[in-house]
């Protein structure tokens, strides 16, 4: 019976204490959260309070002005005195802290009272607007699947997502999120993409589907193939973008940062001149000379100049965020609205990155049938883009690939093989030259289609010409309208691509692109070239890319953007700025969002610096009362923080 009493004794102070540690948690997460809005608005309260007592009793409600300035003031403070202690350096929330002090010590608690308040609510605000930017950027880790269905040997077995391999199968339920990167092998489903792709409407899935890890399914159970480790998914390479995203700051609040430093130390040098030479020199009194001082002190700080860039940077980066635009920082942005010339590479770019077959001419009495059939056996054993092309338009065709024998491959050149008891090579014209020579029909045919734009493929056996095959990849279909958007925002756009020039400048034409603006038959260093190339001549040059041979030229450009779907590790970790639906229209709206970001950080300055020298020179022509100077400097603050917020639209 004891040992009953002694176990329940047990477990009732074991409830207890998880009771307590859950309630400390919930109180640790509540002031992460809400801890700086909830001292700003006691603090606010508290001098309320002790405002009205003053005018009522005689106490001391100097004492409730402290415990406002000591909740108001204490997260400023601490970041304040961080700064002095660890890097020896002043910043503006020092001074404000010196000016509350200040006004304090010559009785004019209710002043400081209300800097502190003011102070703190505009710190709360530009928090608010950090934690937006933050939450709308890293809300997909919160969409981030912990274990995933396995379906192996005809069972289903939960397991943590880390575990999975290339090639296993999962099983995707209706309403759960697909746990990683993969191929639909079997299903029929509606895909919510919103969190990767930013995708308003959900995407119908079915056999052969790319899927994505985060993204939610419908109503339909999809069998998927795993393609991409955890670590490896696009889900993964976001969240690591958006850390970066996070940290990096522009080149304006860089050099802010700095000159608030400087600034903070000119105004406490100023002030504490003004706190004794007036007195000597104009013959004023003790009182007034210090309160002028503590007046100078506040109006002359550059809480409004600090808080102009931070805040609408951040809003943009949010604001983009949710269009399915990551930026990397804050930089960029800056950089996107100041360029003249956009770069793109021309495959998987503005065209779709898929060869289709569009013209087949036949020689020595084959049928296209046949033909086709030839040509896509030879090319069945290779992984270029043009053999899957060819292959692809044999299974359209429901033809039989057989394999060739004797296979050797010319690299950029093309393939021999022995096929029906005949050698067979399949490739570039030039890689058949002798025998097109001999016939300048087929010479002609193959001009003509080289001016529509496309790639040609010549089959030679050991008769000769068998065939050519003419294939072409399809511009997007967003191409041309986009680019006629950049050109009415002031913006020249080129095209970069290792094709040979007639390809290039027929997809240009198609395109939109002027003709001196066309770059063909590049290797990535002559992308890279072509990219310093345009800058000396242009300025701020963008490019967008999305191959392992675009990374140079997105490192080498003003501002390097990366197709997010279709991209490459490479051009991923390259680039600055990603567009995670590979929408180009995403590009003009980044555009369009930092020329906003450019004005509005442009307004908020000079209202913050008009602010502050019209508050200087009222107080030592005219006398500014400290409360009205506490108001029009946080006042401004608080404005200019809510200039930015507008970005968040």
């Amino acid at each position: 019976m004891m040992s009953q009493t002694v176990s329940s004794m047990n477990d009732s102070a074991k409830v207890k204490r998880e009771e307590g540690v859950s309630m400390k948690q919930r109180l640790q997460d509540f002031l992460e959260q809400y801890g700086e809005i909830t001292g700003a608005l006691a603090s606010g309260v508290l001098m309320a309070i002790a405002w009205i007592l003053g005018h009522y009793t005689d106490g001391p409600v100097y004492l409730i002005y402290l415990a406002a300035y000591i909740i108001g003031g204490y997260v400023k403070a601490k970041e304040g005195l961080i700064t002095l202690v660890k890097e020896k350096d002043l910043d503006v929330n020092l001074l404000m802290l010196l000016a509350a002090v200040g006004a304090a010590c010559i009785g004019y608690w209710a002043e400081g009272a209300m800097l502190i308040f003011i102070f703190a609510l505009s710190g709360a605000l530009e928090t608010f607007t950090m934690n937006r930017s933050s939450k709308d950027l890293s809300a997909l880790m919160g969409l981030k699947p912990e274990t995933a269905i396995l379906f192996q040997d005809g069972k289903e077995t939960e397991v943590p997502i880390g575990s999975l391999e290339i090639g296993q199968i999962v099983i995707v339920k209706p309403g759960e999120r697909i746990p990683a990167d993969g191929i639909v092998k079997e299903g029929v489903s509606a895909v919510d993409q919103a969190s990767i792709t930013g995708e308003s409407l959900p995407v119908d899935k079915t056999a052969g589907s790319e899927v994505f890890a985060g993204t939610l399914n419908g109503q339909g159970a999809l069998f998927v193939e795993v393609k991409e480790t955890s670590e490896s998914s696009l889900f993964s390479k976001i969240i690591k973008l958006v850390q970066e995203a996070q940290s990096e700051m522009p080149k304006s609040q860089v050099f802010m940062e700095k000159f608030e430093r400087v600034y903070a130390r000119v105004i406490l040098l100023v002030t504490a001149v003004l706190m004794f030479l007036p007195h000597y020199v104009f013959g004023w009194s003790w009182n007034d000379t210090f309160y002028k001082a503590m007046v100078f002190l506040v109006v002359a700080s550059p809480c409004a100049l600090v808080a102009s860039i931070m805040p609408a940077v951040l809003s943009a980066i949010s604001n983009g965020a949710r269009k399915g635009l990551l930026f990397k920082g804050g930089a960029h942005i800056e950089n996107l609205a100041q360029v003249n010339v956009i770069a793109f590479d021309k495959t998987g770019t503005l065209t779709q990155g898929k060869l289709a077959v569009t013209d087949v001419h036949t020689f020595q009495g084959y049928t296209e049938q046949q033909f086709i059939q030839i040509a896509a056996s030879l090319e069945s054993l290779s992984a270029h883009p043009i053999a899957k092309a060819i292959v692809q338009k044999a299974k359209d065709m429901s033809l039989e690939i057989r394999r060739p024998m004797d296979f050797e491959s010319h690299t950029g050149w093309g393939i021999e093989a022995s096929y029906c008891i005949d050698s067979w090579k399949i490739g570039k014209p030039g890689f058949v030259e002798e025998n097109l020579k001999a016939d300048p029909q087929v010479m002609q045919q193959i001009r003509t289609l080289e001016k529509q734009g496309k790639t040609v493929i010549a089959l030679q056996n050991s008769q000769g010409i068998a065939g050519i095959i003419g294939l072409q990849d399809r511009v997007r279909p967003e191409v041309k309208s986009f680019i006629a958007k950049l050109r009415e925002s002031g913006v020249r756009v080129a095209m970069l691509t290792g094709d040979q020039k007639m390809t290039a400048h027929a997809i240009a034409e198609e395109a939109g692109i002027d003709a001196n603006m066309v770059y063909a038959e590049l290797l990535p260093e002559d992308k890279l070239n072509v990219i310093n190339e345009l800058k000396a001549k242009h300025g701020k040059v963008g490019m967008v890319g999305d191959g392992v041979n675009d990374a140079p030229a997105l490192a080498t450009a003003s501002v390097g953007i990366a197709m997010g779907v279709m991209g490459s590790d490479a051009a991923l970790e390259t680039a600055d700025i990603i567009l995670m639906n590979d929408d180009l229209n995403k590009i003009h709206e980044a555009i369009v969002l930092g020329r906003r970001l450019k004005k509005i950080v442009k307004q908020n300055m000079i209202f913050a610096l008009t602010i502050i020298a019209s508050l200087i020179i009222s107080n030592f022509v005219i006398g500014v009362p400290l409360p009205l100077g506490v108001v029009g400097h946080e006042g401004s603050t608080i404005l200019v923080i809510l200039n930015g917020l507008r970005l968040l639209r």
